[in-house]
């Protein structure tokens, strides 16, 4: 209990602190939807993703990207509270209290996971507009695949927040990172459809399976509807792996770092 309190704690705070800012709710909810009107929408005619079953659409297939955007926009905004609070001296504080620094990486990285979930849920129920038909198994899988992908998107975060000193800098890096795993995942264009080498960095891309996954149990009832995917059991494994090994990175850097 002495160990779990504070992880609570710093879950909790995290919360609170996302839902007093209502525009960050609104800018990490809105920006993945304006990115599907206006890129599905305009592509839909024109484009036809490759693998992908007769009658798919590209609204359709890129809206399994639009939901881990989102994910990815809340874990950069969530995880610039290091650099916050290391200016206002709370994190200073949370470093002299008696708990591991694992603790509060793990704390901090609840709570941003919690609220990439809850934004994540409301762009997962509204599916059915982009013509994916949703089951309760699948909504229940792929909210289980959100939670492991926010968790690695976050621990990542954490990891580069932990070594910044500004937040100008935090934005150009975590763009530089992330956008184009998000990219080379398979939520903008299939492998498929791209030049050898492109091909090979998507396949290489940990991201690839966390967006496969996440496509798999959107369809877990009619799996050929996703096209030809990673199996289900080798992307979550992936997915697994991927956000464990970034929350053992997140943890050596604030062990090393100082306050």
């Amino acid at each position: 209990m002495r160990w779990l309190l504070p992880v609570m704690t710093l879950w909790w705070r995290e919360i609170v602190r996302f839902l007093r800012q209502r525009s960050r709710v609104l800018g990490a909810l809105l920006q993945p939807l304006v990115f599907w009107l206006l890129l599905g929408a305009g592509l839909r005619a024109s484009f036809r993703p490759p693998g992908t079953p007769e009658g798919t659409n590209y609204a359709e297939y890129f809206y399994p990207g639009v939901v881990t955007l989102a994910l990815l926009f809340t874990a950069i905004f969530a995880t610039i509270s290091i650099i916050q609070d290391r200016r206002e001296g709370f994190l200073q504080g949370v470093l002299v209290a008696p708990i591991a620094r694992s603790g509060i990486v793990l704390g901090q990285g609840l709570g941003a996971t919690t609220l990439a979930l809850m934004e994540g849920l409301i762009l997962l129920l509204l599916a059915p507009m982009a013509g994916i038909p949703l089951t309760l198994g699948g909504v229940l899988s792929a909210l289980a695949v959100m939670a492991v992908l926010s968790f690695g998107f976050t621990s990542l975060g954490l990891a580069i927040a932990w070594k910044m000193e500004s937040v100008q800098g935090f934005h150009s890096i975590m763009n530089l990172v992330l956008m184009p795993l998000w990219l080379l995942s398979g939520a903008f264009f299939p492998a498929e459809g791209a030049p050898g080498w492109l091909g090979w960095a998507m396949r290489v891309n940990p991201l690839t399976y966390g967006i496969a996954a996440l496509r798999r149990c959107m369809y877990l009832d009619s799996p050929a509807s996703a096209g030809q995917l990673p199996s289900l059991l080798l992307s979550v494994a992936v997915t697994l792996i991927f956000s464990l090994v970034m929350f053992l990175l997140a943890v050596v850097v604030a062990k090393r770092r100082p306050a």
